[in-house]
């Protein structure tokens, strides 16, 4: 069942009356906070102050790849601001998303991020890099990739770590070296739970020693005032999360200028700041340099397209045949 939250909309006209529109946004469970807190009561101001009208928000958290089923199978999402752009691929592929969605000046990303690696207060286990989490002392958490956007994230982060670390070393990258760190991390999951917020939500109740996780949620929980450690490692990752108006449910609810201009507004200073100020890194690259100290770039980072971008990892990595399916199995076989 998808939880949906409802929003009131600020000042002006009550709810209801001819001059209202809702917007539904199915969104991955991650930037919760930056909508709820800053970026939609912002949009609803704005949109007020501009055209007199209020803006009543429905919303849906829910792990990235069944947010993008469930808008499949029916749940009448305006806008869809996703983990992956695989997900958004799939409405697309659907016949929900009409329009050219990556034809923006971000490519049709809304947010970056990183993926690093969450530890217990004080560091006990020594934990470095990630090399230490394939010791026999320390147990990893991360999400399901079967469900969570998050989780793919995180074993590319850990796969490619492999690719790159060998290639700094030797001049080329070790496709087995790679996959060897992969099992390791992999033999030390102790649970993958279906979301990356429900991993983290894990963690803290103490299970585990480390914990891959995006390093806007990790800086969620210090600004929060909770004590979360992590360390963002040599090579990682980087993350760019997509967002998309649904041609289809746009056009059967009357509110295509509302919801265009939602995401246009998400991609404006102000929100790229408020997105920062939650612990994503900006696709604005002004606003990247105003927060450069916050987010320092990692030594040997990468990007989707190094591990040969999103279709290639759906069947190398998480294909049938695919190095994490076939690790996954082979650690069952032991």
């Amino acid at each position: 069942m998808i939880g949906v939250t409802l929003f009131a909309c600020q000042g002006g006209k009550t709810s209801g009356t001819t001059n209202d529109v809702t917007l539904t946004l199915g969104a991955y469970t991650v930037p919760k906070e930056a909508y709820e807190k800053e970026i939609i009561p912002a949009f609803q101001k704005y949109w007020l102050d501009k055209t007199g009208r209020s803006v009543r928000f429905e919303e849906s958290y829910i792990a990235s790849g069944a947010q993008s089923r469930a808008i499949v199978a029916g749940f009448e999402a305006d806008i869809a601001a996703l983990s992956l752009k695989k997900d958004v691929e799939r409405l697309r592929d659907e016949g929900l998303i009409t329009h050219d969605w990556t034809d923006i000046r971000t490519r049709g990303f809304v947010t970056r991020s990183v993926v690093v690696i969450a530890f217990r207060p004080g560091n006990p286990k020594s934990i470095r890099d990630w090399t230490d989490l394939t010791r026999e002392d320390v147990e990893v958490l991360y999400p399901s990739p079967k469900t969570s956007g998050g989780a793919m994230w995180d074993v590319n982060a850990v796969y490619g770590a492999g690719l790159k670390l060998s290639e700094a070393e030797t001049g080329a990258r070790d496709e087995l070296q790679a996959r060897e760190l992969l099992k390791a991390v992999q033999k030390n999951v102790r649970v993958m739970d279906k979301s990356g917020r429900a991993s983290v939500t894990t963690f803290e109740n103490g299970v585990g020693d480390a914990l891959l996780t995006y390093e806007n949620e990790a800086m969620l929980r210090r600004l929060q005032g909770r004590n979360m450690d992590y360390i963002v490692p040599d090579a990682t990752i980087l993350i760019e999360n997509p967002i998309a108006v649904i041609d289809a449910n746009v056009e059967k609810h009357g509110n295509r200028e509302v919801a265009e201009a939602f995401v246009e507004f998400a991609l404006r200073p102000e929100s790229q700041r408020a997105f920062a100020r939650y612990g994503f890194r900006s696709v604005d690259d002004a606003v990247a340099v105003e927060f450069a100290d916050k987010y320092p770039r990692p030594k040997h980072l990468f990007d989707i397209g190094y591990l040969g971008g999103w279709d290639e990892v759906h069947t190398t990595i998480f294909g049938p045949e695919g190095v994490w399916t076939q690790v996954v199995k082979e650690l069952a076989d032991e």
